[in-house]
């Protein structure tokens, strides 16, 4: 609805892969670990970082569809990262009980 009423939007997005599939206007894709698009806790130099280069795409996206690659590496190799928080999100955690 957003987008139709004229407001271009932009995604930060870890799953840059489906944004075909599920139909992201504009994707600003990162490499993070799920719950933590933006960096760690208190890093704001990487949060600040993160979202100007998130509200960049904007500049470059000329059309719905655009992918951009950020350029952030996170700061542990894969194989040590935790990619989900230890505990879920509340709405992962509801939409887990009401699977049952």
């Amino acid at each position: 609805m957003i987008e139709a009423a004229g407001i271009p939007t932009v995604v930060l997005n870890p799953i840059w892969v489906y944004q075909r599939r599920i139909g992201m206007p504009r994707v600003a894709a990162i490499e993070h670990p799920f719950g933590r698009p933006y960096g760690d806790v208190n890093d704001a130099d990487t949060q600040r970082a993160v979202l100007r280069a998130a509200l960049a795409v904007f500049e470059k996206a000329k059309a719905p569809g655009h992918v951009e690659h950020l350029p952030f590496v996170w700061h542990e190799p894969p194989e040590e990262t935790k990619w989900h928080p230890a505990e879920p999100s509340p709405i992962i955690a509801l939409m887990k009980s009401r699977k049952r």
